[in-house]
């Protein structure tokens, strides 16, 4: 998934259910396949180490959730508030033989409503703490510490540390479809203590822009030291720094 995931939320650990009514058009087509390595290089150890399950914390269209699948022989768990992105996450399910749809289960609700317990060792948070108002991120937790058994770990992707001193923009992949192409871009500025991030998207055709749209997130910053001392409250302790520092490892403090 791209580095915004969600709208702001008003129910703690829940999004909205027309969040990404844009997005989830065009997020697979111009951002997917660089996902689909990337999560394989940040979590793909870890999920072929898991022997009860993994839970995939905000799975938009699935790119984690079909790793685990393939990487794992455990149940997967796959929790997506929001129908948009539901959507193409069960699309992508029903393509596979029965053998990996037993193992798979799709939440449609937010986590402290799925009410999940016991059933990972591996939990997964990817691209989905960002969007959370702080108050909101804070409640996920204690429903995350539920789902996993005293011995998992929950590997959670950092928000940005800070809010962007200037505005900038970021250019997504292009992608040619049939006589189509398709592309856009990020949009990032500060708003009070709040990133706003606006995604342009636009599809050409016949030499000329056929359509356009944007749909607008909101993320919140906090440092890997801050993420750090909200999760220790919340009865985690940080495990050793991963090679790539934009993923914090955890796991409950008593086994």
């Amino acid at each position: 998934m791209t580095v915004v995931n969600a709208p702001p939320v008003d129910t703690p650990g829940c999004r909205h259910q027309d969040a990404y009514a844009i997005s989830a058009e065009f997020y697979d087509v111009l951002q997917g396949e660089r996902d689909e390595v990337r999560v394989r290089s940040l979590y793909g150890d870890d999920v072929r180490r898991a022997r009860v399950g993994v839970l995939d914390v905000g799975a938009g269209t699935g790119r984690i959730t079909l790793m685990s699948l393939l990487e794992s022989h455990v149940p997967v768990h796959a929790v997506e508030p929001a129908r948009s992105m539901r959507t193409p996450l069960m699309t992508r399910l029903a393509s596979l033989g029965a053998e990996l749809t037993a193992r798979v289960t799709v939440h449609p609700q937010a986590l402290d409503e799925a009410a999940l317990h016991g059933v990972a060792d591996v939990a997964v948070c990817h691209n989905t703490v960002a969007c959370l108002h702080p108050a909101s991120r804070r409640a996920l937790w204690p429903a995350v510490a539920e789902a996993l058994v005293p011995t998992g770990v929950l590997l959670v992707q950092l928000p940005p540390a800070r809010l962007p001193r200037h505005r900038t923009v970021h250019a997504l992949p292009t992608r040619t479809v049939g006589r189509h192409e398709y592309g856009g871009r990020m949009v990032m500025s500060a708003d009070m203590d709040r990133i706003r991030a606006r995604f342009d998207y636009w599809v050409r055709g016949d030499g000329r822009v056929l359509r356009r749209y944007d749909e607008t997130f909101w993320m919140w910053p906090a440092s890997r030291a801050e993420m750090i001392a909200e999760l220790e409250e919340e009865g985690f302790v940080a495990l050793p720094e991963r090679p790539d520092a934009s993923v914090l490892a955890v796991r409950p403090a008593r086994p």
